[in-house]
């Protein structure tokens, strides 16, 4: 038996056993981190303040009605993070899962809203790709006075620190570059979204990582040095970072190999990573982990022998409001574009004929043709991460990410005894 098919026999046992599990059980909550016998899930990627495509998604999942009510009964919704930045209605869409949050557990069901590299950056004042419609959000008959406020504290600061150069400031021409970087909003985003600010409070209420049945879900990944940790250490050290965030230092919020941000499962050559990443699954006991973070162009994409799913299809209009979402019930994976279903394939050999399938459905997405286009005909292999991918995914850092071929420790995720 060949390794491939090894595995896809240890994925359907796994999936059958699940699938038995939930048949003859009730849903079990074991503690924050983990779940067991829930017979349907649903998992989100990235929505960077579409309301629109948001709803849309949910509907087409089947979990709100038209008033935008639940009625997804006892299934689980995974919104992997990423919910603001790049879109007007971030925060619109936080009140809504908020809500819709207490709505599912009535019902049995369970909403379950990931930490994300956009939330962490909010919570700390990171505020590069904060859309003016997220400022608009928050402002109110204060707005002028607050933003007048921050002015005098913002001279005061450069007059103290700088008072030669305050000097020979021409102030007009300074005010009017300064009110394009603090628009009016700017100061109740920030309190809002400070840790200990309404939306700061509800990221820190929220998890890094989850593990519903047998999968593992998450924002960026879990990487080789940061799987000694358990789900609920990874979420204890995001949230302490995030209370006392220090931008002169490294940490688990701003490692661009800590879960938020890595892109390794996503991009990583799978035949060199492939044992790696069994070291991470079997420390986890998991057999799947689905990530967003890394947009695939309007597709849900197995990627090891479906261990892993990238997620994150890019359905915000940042990124061409490409539908898609994954559905896991009773251990099967499917894909969902509109109304279409697509099981998702087991082997990396099923991978074109589900991508042609993918592509009829969306005839006028480029980016799929072309990533079809390499699937069929893929270039020489060179190390590092794959070239589909990352030309697909507009913040990729591939200078960061490539591969070095090393021997792998036997324990590379082994919890740190203390």
């Amino acid at each position: 038996m060949n390794v491939v098919s090894w595995r896809s026999r240890v994925l359907a046992i796994a999936g059958a056993a699940f699938a038995c599990a939930c048949a003859h059980g009730e849903p079990t909550q074991h503690d924050e981190f983990h779940w067991t016998g829930v017979e349907n899930v649903v998992a989100i990627g990235d929505l960077h303040g579409d309301y629109d495509q948001y709803i849309k998604v949910m509907r087409d999942a089947g979990l709100v009605n038209s008033r935008g009510r639940w009625k997804g009964g006892r299934t689980h919704l995974v919104q992997t993070g990423d919910v603001p930045d790049r879109g007007p209605s971030s925060r619109k869409i936080i009140d809504h899962l908020r809500e819709l949050k207490k709505q599912a557990e009535r019902k049995g069901g369970y909403v379950h809203t990931l930490i994300g590299n956009h939330e962490a950056m909010n919570t700390y004042g990171d505020l590069r790709y904060v859309h003016p419609g997220e400022y608009e959000a928050f402002t109110s008959r204060n707005s002028q006075q607050l933003r007048e406020q921050q002015w005098q504290f913002t001279l005061n600061q450069l007059q103290q620190s700088k008072p030669e150069e305050f000097e020979l400031l021409d102030l007009e021409a300074y005010r009017a570059r300064w009110e394009e970087q603090v628009p009016l909003g700017w100061v109740e985003l920030r309190l809002n979204w400070a840790p200990q600010g309404e939306y700061g409070q509800w990221v820190l209420s929220n998890p890094v990582a989850v593990m519903v049945n047998d999968t593992i879900f998450l924002h960026g990944g879990i990487s080789p040095e940061y799987c000694k940790l358990s789900l609920r250490e990874l979420t204890e050290q995001a949230h302490q970072e995030i209370l006392h965030f220090d931008p002169q230092r490294e940490n688990i919020i701003s490692d661009e190999k800590g879960p938020l941000w890595y892109r390794g499962l996503a991009l990583e050559n799978e035949a060199s990573f492939s044992e790696t990443l069994d070291k991470i699954l079997e420390r986890y006991g998991a057999s799947r982990i689905v990530v967003g973070h890394t947009p695939t162009g309007g597709v849900v994409w197995p990627r090891f022998g479906q261990r892993v799913v990238v997620n994150d299809t890019g359905l915000a209009a940042y990124y061409g409001s490409n539908d898609g979402f994954l559905v896991l019930e009773n251990g099967t994976a499917v894909a969902a574009y509109g109304d279409a279903r697509l099981e998702l394939p087991n082997t990396d050999a099923d991978r074109i004929d589900y991508l042609e399938k993918v592509v009829a459905l969306k005839p006028d997405n480029e980016a799929l043709a072309d990533r079809l286009a390499l699937l069929i005909n893929p270039p020489p292999p060179v190390p590092g991460p794959e070239l589909d991918a990352d030309a697909l995914n507009p913040e990729a850092e591939p200078e960061a990410l490539a591969g070095v071929e090393t021997p792998l420790s036997p324990d590379i995720c082994q919890p740190a005894t203390h």
